[in-house]
């Protein structure tokens, strides 16, 4: 049943703890939409199968280790200067968080990208123009021939404080590990002092075949209108479910 697989790897070492593996991301449906009902007299977005394929498709990576962020609040480097934000891990007493560090050869989990590399973009103004740490992830993702793999935050389900920068990684041939450009949400927090915890999902991976296609442009028909409007006014429940979707297997 099961034609393709996703490897995850990471050292030995790192590997034997067995903590915060990636799962398919179908075990991390939040309670909130578990606990809606859906019925003919109260439908709610639980019976939008489109809805929960965004819940349910693809694989889950969670924050390797405690991350202690101190974003756009007045602080003091090494050197006595006035800088605005701070980044570092929070106390590396466990060992998971210790073997992370030391396997992947750096001194913190992090590292930085300065605002000139997205310049123009409105990242830089939602990140309060500073600089963009990276999330350095433990895990190497293979995928098979002809197959890439699209990285995004949890999809209805981000962290409300920060996200991911989305790309898209040749899977089957980067021989490395993806490592994950942050943006805090400087919409909602202006400034930002919070903890970070290990196991806190952040990345979304969903694998896809690499195919050339070639956009068709052409004029809907007066009936196709009219049969939409038709099919858009049925009181049925669970038509899109039962006639059109697909059921998609992650494990």
């Amino acid at each position: 049943m099961f034609s393709k697989e996703i490897e995850f790897s990471a050292h030995e070492d790192y590997f034997a703890l067995k903590e915060d593996y990636p799962t398919p991301i179908k075990l991390n449906i939040p309670d909130w939409y578990k606990k809606l009902d859906h019925t003919l007299l109260n439908k709610t977005v639980k019976g939008c199968m489109p809805f929960l394929d965004t819940l349910t498709s693809g694989y889950l990576l969670k924050i390797p280790q405690d991350f202690n962020v101190r974003h756009n609040i007045n602080n003091k480097n090494e050197k006595g200067e006035e800088v605005k934000d701070s980044f570092q891990t929070y106390g590396l007493h466990d060992q998971s968080q210790i073997l992370h560090v030391k396997y992947i050869n750096l001194n913190s989990g992090i590292d930085i990208h300065p605002t000139k590399q997205v310049e123009g973009s409105p990242f830089i103004e939602n990140n309060k123009n500073l600089p963009f740490y990276k999330i350095l992830n433990p895990w190497k993702i293979k995928t098979p021939k002809g197959y890439s793999c699209l990285f995004v935050p949890p999809l209805n389900n981000t962290d409300d404080r920060f996200s991911i920068i989305p790309g898209i990684v040749d899977t089957d041939t980067f021989p490395n590990e993806v490592n994950f450009p942050i943006i805090i949400n400087g919409d909602k927090y202006p400034t930002l002092e919070t903890l970070i915890k290990k196991g806190t999902p952040y990345v979304q991976i969903i694998p896809f075949k690499r195919d050339s296609w070639k956009m068709l442009l052409k004029p809907k028909k007066q009936k196709e209108i009219q049969n939409s409007r038709l099919f858009y006014g049925l009181s049925l429940l669970n038509v899109y479910k039962n006639k059109y979707w697909h059921k998609k297997t992650w494990k």
